[in-house]
């Protein structure tokens, strides 16, 4: 049996590293964009989001918000380059990119998997770590298994090692990209080189998912039927995989929602039981959520590019402060006061890691800490041992004038 949605979508996100040097260079390329556009948050349209994170995180990720009437109308005054010198004292800067309209008419063929793009973001911050989002849904009535496949064949577009052929039978339903080769294009465009997310080790091929989907109730209550479905669905595995028996999900089980996240997806299903959970629920899954998603990978790849430079370079009064900033202003801050926010957070931090790895960049800290320190000693102890010696010949010097 077909488990039908009633309603679906993926975020498909690709994280990526600027280098630091080379981010204002970054950001003006961004605002000299044609297809990008700022995005700045307002506390009255933006109300659910203000609310939903605490202070220190908001203004990190949400510097807009604290944006006076007067700054707002001066930064839509400034030319692109003025622009640039503001934004640059932000933590984080967020654009979207301009879309048109989905085609109409395509409804009636049915010799591919189609999909529409409905928002595309670009979230940067000033540490020259970057995030590519990707808003996807499918046709109307989809079945769980089409996204499914979908997803699986999706998150690849970006990978050498596969052939654009592979995706012909996804059809893009949308004026502003004609094919998958195009969407290619502009993530190239966007993200440059890659040179520096593949020194921190990043998966540069795949994008992370994010997935919602409701369904109906009927299917809700075949507990085999849901529990295969939705482990295909989570580990994003294709509709005829075959689901061993006693496998387990990292999951968040409420009355009529489940939420499973691993270390390169999220997702979550519902049934339509209740209305809260394809109204209210999807659009605080896109945008809450989603956002205190991309901070919990934001911290691992903060703790990654640390790690990295104390690896790899001699700066380490440079890379000790950065060290000390990270911990003092996002390792320590809670992100919000969400009650399902907060469990998912930790849902988050216990599949990404992000807590070992913290430990195992504290550990080499220490040990580099106490590295220079020696180092300091031998030094200090070593002029002081010269200026000792010089100290004594020149007592021995004036005792041989005074004879």
């Amino acid at each position: 049996m077909e488990i039908k949605t009633k309603y679906q979508f993926t975020y498909f996100i690709y994280p990526y590293v600027i280098n630091e040097e080379k981010y204002e260079k970054y950001i003006n390329m961004l605002l000299h964009n044609s297809n990008l556009r700022l995005k700045l948050f307002d506390k009255d349209k933006d109300e659910d989001v203000y609310s939903y994170f605490l202070p220190r995180v908001r203004n990190y990720i949400f510097g807009s918000f604290d944006y006076s009437s007067s700054k707002l109308k001066k930064l839509n005054e400034f030319d692109n380059n003025m622009k640039s010198v503001l934004l640059l004292k932000s933590p984080c800067v967020l654009f979207e990119y301009k879309l048109k309209n989905s085609m109409q008419g395509k409804a009636g063929k049915k010799d591919g998997i189609f999909f529409d793009i409905t928002n595309i973001q670009v979230l940067c911050f000033n540490t020259g770590i970057c995030f590519l989002l990707i808003k996807t849904s499918l046709d109307e009535g989809a079945n769980l298994s089409e996204v499914c496949n979908f997803n699986y064949k999706f998150r690849d577009i970006n990978s050498n090692k596969n052939k654009l052929n592979e995706f012909e039978n996804i059809k893009i339903q949308t004026e502003k990209f004609n094919d998958i080769k195009e969407i290619s294009k502009l993530i190239k465009e966007i993200t440059g080189s890659n040179i520096y997310t593949k020194e921190l080790n990043i998966d540069v091929d795949r994008f992370i998912t994010y997935s919602y989907a409701c369904i109906g109730q009927e299917y809700w209550e075949d507990k085999e039927l849901l529990e295969n479905e939705f482990y295909k669905f989570a580990k994003i595995e294709p509709a005829n995989f075959v689901v061993e028996k006693n496998k387990t999900l990292n999951a968040v089980d409420m009355q009529s929602a489940k939420y499973a996240i691993t270390n390169i997806s999220t997702v979550l299903l519902t049934s339509d039981i209740n209305t809260q959970n394809y109204t209210k629920l999807p659009h605080q899954y896109e945008k809450q959520f989603l956002y205190n998603y991309i901070y919990e990978l934001y911290k691992k790849i903060c703790l990654k590019k640390i790690n990295r430079n104390f690896n790899i370079n001699n700066k380490f009064e440079k890379n000790k402060k950065d060290f000390i900033e990270f911990t003092k202003k996002i390792w320590i801050e809670e992100a919000t006061n969400n009650e399902i926010g907060i469990e998912l957070s930790e849902a988050w931090d216990n599949a990404l890691k992000t807590s070992r790895i913290y430990s195992e960049v504290k550990k080499k800290y220490d040990i580099l800490y106490k590295e220079k320190n020696i180092e300091k000693t031998q030094k200090s102890n070593k002029w002081i041992a010269i200026i000792l010696i010089i100290l004594v010949i020149v007592n021995i010097i004036n005792c041989i004038k005074m004879f």
